[in-house]
C-alpha cells in the first residue's frame, strides 16, 4: 500500500466509529544483513478496547557500525513517519486520536545508556514516547518483520 492508502485506511477506520478512543503508534526496529540494514517501521491504530490494525514498511540502507547510529536511525525513521502521518491526518480528519512513538531502547541491556538522549529528542519534537518494555510498536510489531 502507498502512504496515502494507509492514511485512507486509518481515516476510514476512525470514521466507522468516531466516538471511540484511538491510539496511533509508530515504531521502528532493524536487523543487520550482509553490508546493509533492514529498517522496518510500523504504524499501529488501536481502537482502545476493540482491537486494531497495523501497517509496516521496510527500508534497506547501508549498514551502520555502532549501536548509537542504529538506535538514532530507528528513532529518526519513526519520527519522520509520525510527523508525515500527523500532517496527513490533520488534512483529512478532525477526529481525535493520540499519537506516540515507540523507541527500541530500555533500562536493561546496552541501549540503557541512550534512553535519555533518544527520549529527549522525541519529546523535544512534540511527540509522546515510550521505551521498552512498553514500546510494542518497535520491539514486537516492527521486530516481527525484520
Amino acid at each position: 500500500m502507498s502512504f496515502a492508502e494507509v492514511v485512507d485506511d486509518l481515516v476510514a477506520l476512525m470514521e466507522e466509529d468516531p466516538e471511540e478512543n484511538y491510539q496511533i503508534v509508530v515504531g521502528t526496529d532493524s536487523h543487520a544483513g550482509l553490508g546493509e540494514m533492514d529498517f522496518v517501521s510500523a504504524i499501529i491504530i488501536h481502537r482502545v478496547g476493540k482491537g486494531g490494525r497495523y501497517f509496516w514498511r521496510r527500508v534497506r540502507e547501508p549498514k551502520v557500525h555502532t549501536l548509537r547510529q542504529k538506535i538514532y536511525k530507528e528513532a529518526l525513521l519513526s519520527f519522520e513517519l509520525a510527523k508525515a502521518l500527523m500532517e496527513a491526518l490533520e488534512e483529512r480528519t478532525l477526529l481525535d486520536y493520540n499519537l506516540e512513538i515507540h523507541v527500541d531502547v530500555g533500562e536493561r541491556g546496552p541501549t540503557r545508556e541512550l534512553i535519555d538522549e533518544v527520549v529527549g529528542m522525541i519529546l523535544g519534537s512534540g511527540f509522546a514516547v515510550k521505551t521498552k518494555p512498553d514500546a510494542y510498536a518497535a520491539s514486537t510489531v516492527a521486530d516481527k518483520h525484520t
